[in-house]
């Protein structure tokens, strides 16, 4: 049997696929040595030539999508370059790291209670016992507490938040929480949930919404009025809302947050706060480093615990006073609080002393003359 074959003149390697195929005509294929001399139907010459565009349509869409490809590759390779810095601890001050055997402690801690607080009670337990991390039960067992009433709140079940709401109940009056309102309103609609045949049992707990009567009038009204629709029943009534299910979100929202107000932990993690504000103070960093680093300007990160450069973290963020005296230019601390005068302005107390003149202040922006113990503290 006689093969046919393909030659390229002229060149010692052979070609590529693409190549090949991309060049490839039913003009350019060399006759078998078997057919030399016949020349071709007009129907094999027409399948011929279609065959062959199709063939060079499909090379083409190939190289096509392959360029895409790669050009979509390597947009991700320079995007991975552009954002992430083999350099990042140059925007760290060095004596950070001085106590490097403290500052380990310190992070292994923060991970813990992250951990902790997050639930993941085994894991945090593990990571103490492999880190040699000593823990005290004092410090475990409000998380211990908090995770178990979550857990059943996820579950629908409002006994150990009720429980728990009611034996801290004069503390949480003093943070002017309603927690406890909103369990007996969450349980009541509970049994509203359950039809005409819970109407009494329902009219019999309303009784636990008479502390609250004053608070929460307009609340009590509409769960009250509801009661005249259950037998018609609340989905299709205008009281439908009540039986939505993000009050179950809500109650969990806003046991955390009370019950960590009450205790003295922070609703978020210090870990996880930390974490989201350095991904916001992260590129700033590193475009001040760059700076620095091109002028060749030396002393900027000499400054105790202060950033040379002011990050806005937003709201979130603020846990303390950041108003500065504008006299002094010092920011107030609890040793040295702003200090409201008669007049309206506000300066710090150590510009308040210094101001004193013979048992008199005059205020600094206006020309009233004021009595030095008139002056009130105020707390931003």
């Amino acid at each position: 049997m006689t093969h046919c074959s393909l030659d390229v003149p002229g060149s010692s390697n052979p070609p590529s696929h693409l190549s090949l195929l991309s060049s490839w005509d039913h003009r350019h294929v060399p006759p078998c040595p078997a057919l030399q001399g016949t020349p071709l139907s007009a129907t094999l010459s027409l399948v011929m030539s279609q065959c062959c565009r199709k063939i060079k349509d499909t090379v083409q869409k190939l190289a096509s999508d392959h360029k895409d490809i790669h050009s979509s590759v390597s947009r991700v390779g320079k995007a991975i370059d552009r954002n992430f810095d083999s350099e990042i601890c140059g925007v760290v001050s060095d004596a950070v790291w001085d106590a490097r055997e403290q500052q380990q402690q310190i992070l292994q801690m923060a991970i813990v209670e992250h951990l902790y607080q997050q639930g993941m009670l085994s894991v945090a337990e593990e990571l103490c016992q492999e880190s040699t991390l000593n823990v005290d039960l004092d410090f475990k067992q409000p998380f211990l507490e908090l995770n178990r009433i979550l857990e059943a709140l996820h579950e629908q079940d409002l006994g150990p938040a009720l429980e728990w709401a009611v034996s801290h109940r004069q503390r949480l009056l003093e943070l002017n929480s309603s927690l406890e309102f909103k369990l007996h309103r969450l349980h009541f609609i509970r049994l509203l949930a359950g039809g005409p045949e819970k109407q009494l049992e329902a009219l019999s707990y309303a009784r636990h919404f008479q502390p609250f009567a004053q608070l929460h009038q307009r609340e009590i009204q509409v769960m009250m009025g509801s009661l005249v629709y259950l037998r018609l029943g609340l989905e299709k009534s205008p009281y439908c809302h009540l039986l939505d299910n993000s009050h179950w979100a809500e109650i969990c929202e806003t046991f955390t947050r009370d019950a960590c107000s009450l205790l003295g932990l922070s609703v978020e993690s210090p870990l996880s706060v930390s974490f989201a504000s350095g991904c916001v103070a992260l590129p700033v960093l590193m475009n001040i480093k760059a700076v620095i680093e091109q002028r060749q300007c030396t002393g900027v990160w000499s400054h105790k615990d202060e950033l040379p450069i002011e990050i806005e973290l937003g709201m979130k963020c603020w846990y303390h006073s950041v108003f500065a005296c504008p006299i002094l230019r010092q920011q107030t601390s609890d040793s040295n609080p702003p200090i409201k005068l008669i007049c309206g302005h506000v300066i710090s107390r150590d510009a308040l002393n210094k101001l004193i003149n013979g048992g008199k202040l005059k205020c600094p922006y206006c020309p009233m003359e004021q009595n030095p113990a008139d002056g009130k503290r105020i707390i931003f």
